[in-house]
């Protein structure tokens, strides 16, 4: 059984994760796998993220997104190409550790699992971003992208460490980021006058 439900909370973290950046969840899974850390193994057809060449090109790839999110306007089209890239990168996360299933059931645990929740949390998010651009005129969008990266770290680091408490993490966040979205908009609604 903990074959199955440890690898699907830590799946679900991952794909959450990458919802917000495509690429620094996969990086972190990357350098996990390649130096052996939290006792992360990956099935065998994903063993390629573990590889040198991967974990160099995902580190380009992350600090390419991560500075190219704090620049305004460049961030709200990052957000809306994520609801793509995330969504993969959700399903290859995913499906990369599911260690005990032969490859084809990894890959379509990824497809089911690792997808939908990437693009639940990259079109969360693409809400939060559009509200606030709309409100501030994307001067806290760098502040919002920040956020979003020490997010995007802690929901993958604790997915790698403590997979269980995912569920209950996932949910807090889509309640906030629900929250942080109806603020957004409230202030932008103007009020009406009553006379």
């Amino acid at each position: 059984m903990s074959s199955w439900v440890l690898p699907l909370f830590l799946g679900l973290g991952l794909a959450a994760a990458c919802g917000f950046r495509a690429f620094l969840p996969l990086l972190m899974l990357s350098a996990a796998a390649r130096f052996d850390l939290f006792g992360l193994d990956l099935n065998e057809s994903f063993a390629w993220i573990g590889s040198t060449g991967a974990l160099v090109a995902l580190t380009i790839a992350t600090g390419a997104e991560l500075l190219a999110d704090l620049i305004p306007y460049v961030d709200n089209l990052l957000s809306i190409v994520g609801n793509i890239t995330g969504p993969i990168a959700g399903a290859i996360a995913a499906g990369s550790v599911f260690q005990a299933a032969d490859p084809a059931t990894a890959a379509l645990a990824g497809i089911i699992v690792g997808a939908p929740t990437a693009l639940t949390f990259s079109a969360t998010q693409t809400g939060v971003r559009a509200a606030s651009t709309a409100t501030t005129g994307g001067l806290t969008n760098p502040v919002v992208s920040i956020v979003e990266n020490v997010l995007t770290f802690w929901t993958a680091l604790l997915a790698m460490v403590l997979p269980v408490v995912i569920p209950v993490l996932l949910a807090a966040l889509l309640y906030l980021m629900w929250r942080v979205t109806r603020r957004f908009k409230r202030r932008r609604t103007p009020v009406m006058s009553t006379t």
